[in-house]
């Protein structure tokens, strides 16, 4: 049977590969640990469990609005008014099956056929799949290691042709846990207007941030810059609820509408009962948000040593999500193997640790480490990574 071409060169997610694979060996009995998972290890929390019940018994378990329940879109534009200071109408708010969903909608409603999309690399590894599902160009710019995986204003502006119609800004990002200051996302807000282009601003790590740098959006910055934005966010990071499936695009109105009807065909409406989970996350007290983001900011600051003290890997340190995003490339070397990812299956084999090969997110010289498991694995996963290390020396 001949597979539709638009399926054909997409490349699996590397996250949920070796996720899958470390699961595979624990089943087998391994004493694995699993860095590679990109979601908090806490549960969701109680208010918001039982809201979903209440929405239960009280029979909302009908289709709702192919754009999310009236009462959680009033929910989203106080938080967005509330935290960044945002003013935004219901019709500028669509709900989403997640917000992965929100990001390959928008690019469906987007993109035609040759239209550029820009994306620092490193990048989250669906980005590209999703433009290329749009028959979109991702043009890929290095944001490099010594400017804190951030691109440069420069590096934007010559990236950008004619056919160029979006830029993809994640910050806090995943897989490198960096934040651009207000100074830095003026400046590529600037030539974001100059040349007219589609601002997709993922924002989904937002309340996980680690230094006194407060997160900004960059639709906070002007009124065109709010009009040029779409903001993806949604509470599966900051409220534990990766499972339940609700995330949420906010910007231009024609750009919401045409997603809404796309929607509509594809997946009729997010999740009732889901929906009112994600309405008590954001009507309740955050209190269980800011208790996660202090224990993740713990386990950065005792991880990012034991990792740094491994021979052959460095580390810019994060500012925010919960990845630690190390070049490997000397320990590599040092240690024999001709790639990383050569590396990191050899790691897994002889000491039942799991890590993301940064290939998967444009970036072949590092690796990513997830910190949302406890402390004692993080310890005695470090441990079997420097034994690692120094045994293949």
């Amino acid at each position: 049977m001949e597979l539709a071409n638009r399926v054909k060169t997409l490349t699996p997610s590397s996250t949920l590969a070796i996720t899958a694979k470390a699961k595979e060996l624990k089943l087998q009995g391994h004493d694995v640990i699993g860095l590679g998972a990109g979601e908090p290890d806490f549960n969701t929390p109680v208010h918001i469990l039982d809201a979903a019940k209440q929405s239960m018994d009280e029979g909302m378990t009908k289709y709702t609005p192919a754009g999310g329940i009236p009462v959680l879109k009033s929910a989203i534009i106080k938080k967005l008014q509330d935290d960044q200071h945002l003013t935004y109408e219901p019709n500028q708010v669509i709900v989403t099956t997640g917000a992965k969903h929100a990001l390959f909608t928008l690019f469906q409603v987007l993109l035609n056929p040759g239209d550029e999309v820009i994306i620092p690399t490193p990048y989250w590894v669906s980005y590209p799949e999703q433009v290329k599902l749009a028959e979109g160009t991702p043009v890929f710019v290095e944001a490099r290691e010594e400017n804190e995986f951030k691109i440069t204003p420069e590096q934007l502006k010559e990236a950008i042709t004619d056919n160029t119609k979006a830029f993809v800004l994640n910050s806090p990002s995943n897989p490198t846990g960096m934040m651009y200051t207000k100074e830095e996302l003026e400046k590529l807000g600037e030539i974001c207007v100059q040349h007219d282009l589609v601002i997709v601003s993922d924002e989904i790590y937002e309340k996980l941030i680690y230094t006194d740098k407060p997160h900004v959006s960059i639709a906070e910055l002007s009124a065109q810059l709010k009009e040029q934005t779409v903001i993806i966010n949604g509470v599966s990071k900051s409220h534990s609820m990766t499972g339940w499936r609700i995330g949420y695009a906010v910007g231009n109105a024609e750009i919401i509408k045409a997603m809404t009807n796309l929607a509509s065909h594809s997946t009729s409406n997010p999740t009732s009962i889901a929906q009112y989970a994600a309405l008590a996350a954001y009507d309740s007290s955050q209190e269980k948000v800011e208790e996660m983001r202090v224990a993740f900011q713990d386990r950065l600051n005792k991880l990012y040593d034991w990792i740094s003290d491994i021979p052959g890997i460095s580390c810019v340190k994060p500012e925010g999500a919960f990845y630690l995003f190390p070049n490997v490339q000397e320990a590599v070397a040092n240690n024999g193997f001709s790639s990383v990812d050569d590396w990191v299956k050899a790691l897994l084999e002889e000491e039942k640790v799991a890590l993301v090969p940064g290939s998967g997110f444009g970036a072949p010289n590092n690796v990513r480490l997830s910190y949302a498991i406890s402390l004692d694995q993080l310890e005695e996963a470090a441990k079997r990574i420097k034994r690692f290390v120094l045994n293949h020396q």
